[in-house]
């Protein structure tokens, strides 16, 4: 039961990094880039989240329903995305954006993590591709990794080679929870 989209705000691109004005900002309270709504298809019960605390997924993780279920491990769940692409809040290869409180606590574990800001987030991207759904800190570190890996040697080329090994993600379930 429940609605068959969910939203959720995640962060986005963070355009001061690119203009070099990292410090200089008139928000209350620095995000590390733009907030936007992302769509996705539900896989959670309603009530997965108590008071919207952000929680991590886990492996067999009750909250999932069983079309959900189907839907994250064919990547399914992620297709309304393709409106924030429309949009141009994301791109369809990038690192993938996180939710603001998840971001905030993760840039000041991981080193570098805010990195990842400095292009569009992504459906699919490097990290998503080599690596499974995040367990960890040190899973969050080598995902990290992977991005500015992707950052740093961003093409066509590279975006064509990801968008082509997704595929088999999706159909082989490879890294799927």
């Amino acid at each position: 039961p429940g609605p068959i989209m969910y939203s959720q705000t995640r962060v986005g691109l963070d355009r001061r990094a690119l203009r070099g004005d990292r410090h200089q900002t008139r928000r209350e309270e620095d995000l590390g880039g733009r907030v936007f709504t992302i769509y996705k298809f539900r896989s959670m019960r309603v009530d997965a989240e108590i008071q919207g605390e952000a929680v991590w997924a886990s492996k067999d993780d009750p909250r999932i329903t069983a079309i959900g279920d189907f839907l994250r491990k064919t990547r399914l769940d992620e297709l309304p995305q393709l409106w924030n692409v429309v949009r141009g809040e994301m791109n369809v290869v990038g690192p993938r954006p996180e939710r603001p409180s998840i971001f905030l606590s993760l840039r000041t574990q991981v080193q570098d993590y805010h990195l990842r800001q400095r292009v569009k987030p992504g459906i699919t991207g490097w990290a998503q591709i080599n690596q499974a759904y995040d367990s960890c800190i040190d899973d969050v570190k080598n995902k990290v990794a992977l991005d500015l890996e992707y950052i740093a040697k961003r093409s066509i080329w590279m975006d064509i080679r990801i968008m082509s090994r997704t595929l088999p993600v999706m159909i082989g379930r490879k890294g799927a929870r």
